[in-house]
């Protein structure tokens, strides 16, 4: 054994230190590694209980808000002679009731102008009081009031149309009606294209065998069904020589106009002709015989012959500043517009109501009714018009133009204006070639 360890120290001693150093802590690891115990064995987990305090669920609260519960309508129509009070008579509601409910919003007001054919639907409680009304004024429109803590709450709803573009044109052989019922557009939709151009054209006089037409319009539906017109969208006429046109356009304020091409306001200051008449009985004159007179005597304005009760509309925007009797002229209203424009109208059977000096009016509002008060034949309308107190010919005195589209619209106008326009275009084309005999 001693010459074993004795060989070993002499191996041991043939080798640097270095080397052997290393080799000792190589040694060291591989049995460290040898003698580590298992990694794989699981290590026993730390487990602390705690206790965590129980919730607490929080006791309803009793609440005063009573549950909803749907309201129990009942049907009653309208029947001729009919009114509000006698259609909820028989339901045991009193006419104080019915007094309340009418005069409690403006909007309720309606109720009391049914016409025969409506249906109403009434909500009453048990102690007979009526406590919820829904009337519909029209198909699309509908009224509901009720009754909450003894005062009526009011809500209008209504719903949209669907619209859809149509095209119409024709030419005129005899009036601007016919030719419309020719094109197969109604009466209401003529009388709007007539009121477009009613500033620059007079469809009673300057009408001629020739003139042309073309619109594009809205016809409006419901569920499918068609229930109306709506809004002309573009209009043109020739008028002898004249090509007028008018495109329709919503504001940024909400307003709607109907501007020409550039922009400009179709609308002046003055329409033309206040009433719709059946002819000119006398025209402006300085040297005109007077029929009852019998000698001459200048006709500062002109004459509209139309049956008794036809209504005169303002000729503009503007203030009464007299309503009353003046002598040969009768019963007159005298209109300022601005500062430099007054309209005179005169011989009228009755003022409009509420119509008295100081009163604003607005250009087409009715301010009185054609009679024959004063000197006068038989049933017509005064009308003149003066520039600085200065009587002008109403028949050709230039009109001045309202104000059109706003600078900052103007591009946003004429790109609906070219919309339109490539619109009727196509629509215009199409119906062409749908009259001819190319197919």
């Amino acid at each position: 054994m001693k010459q074993l360890i004795s060989a070993a120290g002499r191996l041991v001693r043939q080798f640097p230190r270095t080397h052997l150093l290393l080799s000792m802590v190589l040694l060291g690891g591989v049995i460290l590694i040898a003698f580590r115990p298992d990694s794989t064995e699981p290590t026993p987990e730390r487990i602390q209980n705690i206790s965590l305090p129980e919730r607490v669920t929080p006791t309803p609260q009793p609440t005063n808000k009573p549950a909803t519960i749907a309201t129990e309508w009942q049907t009653v129509t309208v029947k001729a002679g009919d009114s509000l009070s006698s259609l909820l008579q028989p339901l045991g509601i009193g006419a104080q009731q019915v007094y309340k409910l009418i005069g409690s919003d403006t909007r309720l007001e309606r109720l009391a102008s049914l016409r025969p054919g409506d249906t109403l639907q009434v909500a009453i409680s048990d102690e007979q009081t009526l406590t919820a009304v829904q009337y519909h004024p029209s198909r699309v429109e509908t009224l509901t009031a009720r009754l909450k803590n003894g005062r009526w709450q009011t809500r209008i709803s209504q719903r949209e149309y669907q619209k859809q573009t149509r095209f119409a044109q024709a030419q005129i052989t005899d009036s601007l009606f016919l030719a419309g019922a020719a094109a197969g557009i109604s009466d209401k939709l003529t009388l709007q294209l007539a009121n477009l151009f009613a500033w620059d054209v007079d469809f009673v006089l300057d009408i001629r065998k020739g003139d042309r037409f073309r619109i594009l319009y809205e016809e409006l539906y419901l569920d499918g069904e068609k229930v109306g017109v709506g809004d002309i969208l573009m209009a043109e006429f020739w008028n002898r020589d004249r090509h007028l046109t008018a495109f329709r356009y919503e504001t940024l304020s909400g307003d709607v106009e109907y501007l020409d091409i550039k922009g400009g306001s179709l609308r002046k200051e003055f329409i033309r002709t206040p009433v719709a008449f059946s002819r000119i009985s006398s025209r402006f004159s300085l040297g005109r015989k007077h029929p009852i007179l019998n000698r001459i005597r200048a006709h500062k304005g002109i004459d509209y012959a139309a049956p008794s009760g036809t209504p005169i509309k303002a000729a503009g925007d503007g203030k009464v500043i007299f309503a009353g009797i003046k002598g040969g002229y009768g019963n007159v209203l005298i209109i300022k517009h601005g500062q430099s424009y007054t309209t005179l109208y005169a011989h009228m059977r009755n003022f409009a109501k509420d119509m008295r000096v100081g009163r604003r009016v607005k250009q087409g509002q009715t301010i009185g009714y054609v009679g024959m008060s004063g000197l006068a034949t038989g049933p017509h309308l005064h009308y003149e018009f003066r520039i600085n107190g200065v009587h002008r010919n109403p028949l050709t005195v230039p009109l001045p133009k309202a104000r059109g589209i706003n600078d900052n619209e103007r591009a946003e106008f004429l790109i609906a204006a070219n919309q339109l326009k490539a619109q009727m275009t196509l629509f215009s084309e199409a119906s062409t070639l749908a009259s001819s005999d190319v197919f």
